[in-house]
């Protein structure tokens, strides 16, 4: 216990994704960026998650131009990233050759960690991306999704962390992205892996219930090596504990982390008055503390995001409804973590059952996907009379999804052709086809010939 706490900050990404839908341009980030350098973090999270769909889809802005200045203006820090393995930054699998080819091209422009997850827990996604990412020469954060149902006990989760650990990763991650980890399950099961693995191990939360700084606390006690904080401005809530919350809690003690609070709260005063520029993106239900997320277990950066797809429909009043819907859904569709895209896969369902008012009368092509298996293993089974319902007579796969995918990545250069001018144009058309096609549209002065509207999670 006498081993400093180690801090992820996730200002320049999770906390905005969580509170902010994502919104945050990179102008609104370069002002503070030298303070942010010189605090003495163990990373910044500055790339991946939803981060890459929004700056093409909403801010018109390259994903790859972001990284690249913000590596410029803070060269001592490690940047962090969020890769959803065989999805990469998207809500689908990709062909291995697609997935090989952004992991180096991350690591060549400044990712300096790899937080590599599947929605599934099965590993079989995670392989290629954790094999490319340990190839860079950088490091390799295997995650598990931490969730609630009757299939997943501590002993499931050490059963992936087990995997991982033969996988090579340098460092285990527990992502409890729903905040659903209460304080004495965090002891425990911090306790647990520890014992297990010797790797360092890194653990994300989130406010939604309330118990994340609790939980952080105790698996701080069980030994947990490093934590994701927010700065206050965009902490608590659908966010992550507030950053100078747990340095000062943590001041004079074994696992000082030894940050300066002052310069902290200089930089927390600038991002108070960021976060007033995008005031249209916020939800009340973001700030709330809401316990029946125990129930919902849906993540910050869906929440968001449903709210703002009822509210685009004029269905915001269908809000709880969709939110009582959503556990049947998870039950019906084997117990999956709810993180991107299972959360959008339910939510979606969940969001049709309460339109329609007859559970399963519309069928999301991403329910069917799932079902058939394209996502991975299911955690629990799917019933017979529900996989009847959706897919018919058709019969789920049990292969690797992506052994079944050709290589796109020569495919997409070819179709993008003369509208990309660079390998990263062709890795995010190859990722996002229509929405990369309206940003290099826009970006060159043409006429955009798709406006996508959607969520980001």
């Amino acid at each position: 216990m006498g081993q400093k706490i180690e801090i992820t900050e996730t200002v320049l990404r999770d906390a905005h994704q969580s509170l902010l839908a994502t919104r945050m341009r990179t102008e609104d980030m370069l002002p503070i960026a030298s303070k942010l350098d010189n605090i003495g973090y163990w990373s910044l999270e500055t790339w991946g998650g939803a981060t890459f769909d929004a700056c093409l889809r909403y801010l018109k802005e390259s994903p790859w131009e972001r990284l690249r200045k913000l590596r410029a203006a803070m060269p001592k820090t490690r940047f962090q990233m969020l890769l959803r393995g065989q999805n990469v930054v998207g809500y689908r699998n990709y062909p291995d050759d697609i997935v090989q080819a952004f992991v180096q091209r991350a690591a060549d422009t400044g990712i300096d960690v790899f937080r590599i997850f599947d929605a599934m827990n099965d590993v079989r996604n995670m392989k290629t991306a954790i094999e490319a990412a340990l190839k860079t020469g950088k490091l390799v954060e295997g995650t598990i999704c931490y969730t609630i149902s009757p299939v997943h006990s501590v002993d499931y989760f050490l059963r992936v962390a087990d995997k991982l650990a033969a996988m090579g990763v340098q460092i285990i991650c527990l992502k409890d992205m729903g905040g659903l980890l209460a304080p004495y399950v965090a002891g425990e099961l911090v306790k647990k892996l520890k014992a297990q693995i010797p790797l360092p191990l890194h653990l994300h939360s989130h406010c939604t219930a309330g118990l994340a700084p609790m939980s952080y606390m105790m698996a701080i006690e069980a030994g947990v090596d490093i934590i994701d904080t927010a700065l206050a401005p965009l902490s608590q809530g659908t966010s992550q504990p507030a950053t100078e919350q747990m340095v000062a809690a943590l001041k004079g003690t074994p696992r000082d982390s030894g940050l300066d609070l002052a310069a902290l709260d200089e930089i927390a005063g600038y991002f108070y008055a960021v976060r007033r520029k995008y005031a249209e993106f916020e939800s009340p239900v973001n700030n709330q503390i809401k316990t029946d997320v125990l129930v919902s277990q849906i993540p910050g950066g869906m929440l968001s995001n449903l709210v703002a797809q009822l509210r685009q429909q004029n269905a915001e009043d269908k809000l709880d409804a969709v939110l009582a819907e959503m556990p049947h859904v998870r039950k019906d569709l084997g117990y999956p973590p709810l993180v991107t895209p299972t959360s959008q896969i339910c939510g979606s369902q969940a969001a049709l059952n309460v339109m329609t008012g007859k559970r399963y009368s519309v069928v999301a092509t991403e329910t069917k996907n799932y079902v058939m298996g394209l996502y991975g293993e299911p955690p629990g089974p799917i019933s017979d009379e529900i996989k009847s319902k959706i897919l018919g007579k058709k019969q789920p796969i049990h292969c690797r999804p992506a052994d079944l995918l050709k290589p796109g990545l020569e495919q997409a250069r070819k179709e993008i052709n003369s509208l990309a001018t660079s390998e990263e144009d062709v890795l995010s058309y190859a990722l996002f086809p229509e929405i990369a096609k309206d940003y290099f549209l826009a970006r060159d002065g043409g006429q955009t010939k798709h406006e996508s509207e959607g969520v980001t999670a």
